[in-house]
């Protein structure tokens, strides 16, 4: 489903972001990417999405070698990944329904599969009674909730989380990780970056820890294992 085969990612003036990079995520799984702030991880899923190019190595998502993508078919391989953000990225003068609905419309899904996949997707992450608010009218929870509805809408077969409770409150972060455990057990392959330690820990899945842009760690049922 993912996999890096020997990666490595150098910028400009010496700064070495990634070094010899190898894993395999199989479809299904959940995994948490671990690591202190400036250990790559932020690198890491740029190059998943192909916003940045590894400077060696081979990265596959689903049977595409990603590092191999024309410009013309990124989109294409953008489609099969939805993506949380920390900081939800909603727009503000749409409704909830219509936040939703633009993952759709981006793709040029007709108004009656938007009319019958949206609300399906909202009653998933518990929302059906907010379709009509808008952002503002939301707590981050709620906020948050429908960045993950937008991120999911579209069936992708990879949901890639970066910091997605980061600005939430402990009780409101373990709701969200219920939806994302939800998800995952629909399917969908989750990867989600992280520094919450406690989740990490009390979840026990799959970890990936990185430093200094090595892969430390690669454990079954891990620990977070780091003190920030």
């Amino acid at each position: 489903m993912i996999e890096m085969i020997n990666v490595s990612k150098a910028y400009p003036k010496g700064v070495q972001a990634l070094t010899n990079i190898n894993f395999k995520i199989e479809k299904g799984d959940f995994v948490f990417l671990v690591g202190p702030s400036g250990a790559g991880k932020s690198t890491f899923l740029k190059l998943l999405l192909k916003e940045e190019d590894p400077t060696t190595g081979t990265i596959y998502v689903g049977d595409k070698d990603v590092t191999k993508l024309s410009n013309r078919k990124i989109p294409y391989l953008r489609r099969t990944i939805g993506v949380v953000f920390q900081d939800f990225r909603l727009l503000p003068n749409k409704t909830v329904f219509e936040n939703v609905a633009f993952a759709m419309e981006i793709i040029e899904a007709s108004s009656k599969e938007i009319r019958r996949q949206v609300p399906m997707i909202l009653g998933m992450v518990g929302l059906s009674d907010r379709a009509s608010q808008y952002p503002h009218q939301l707590s981050g929870g709620e906020r948050q909730r429908v960045s993950i509805a937008r991120a999911i809408v579209n069936n992708p077969a990879v949901l890639i989380a970066d910091e997605p409770t980061g600005n939430l409150d402990p009780d409101t972060a373990w709701e969200i990780m219920k939806v994302l455990r939800q998800i995952n057990r629909r399917g969908t392959t989750v990867l989600m970056a992280t520094h919450a330690k406690d989740i990490v820990d009390i979840m026990q899945q799959r970890v990936i820890a990185l430093e200094k842009g090595r892969v430390v760690r690669d454990q079954q049922r891990g620990a977070y294992g780091y003190e920030d």
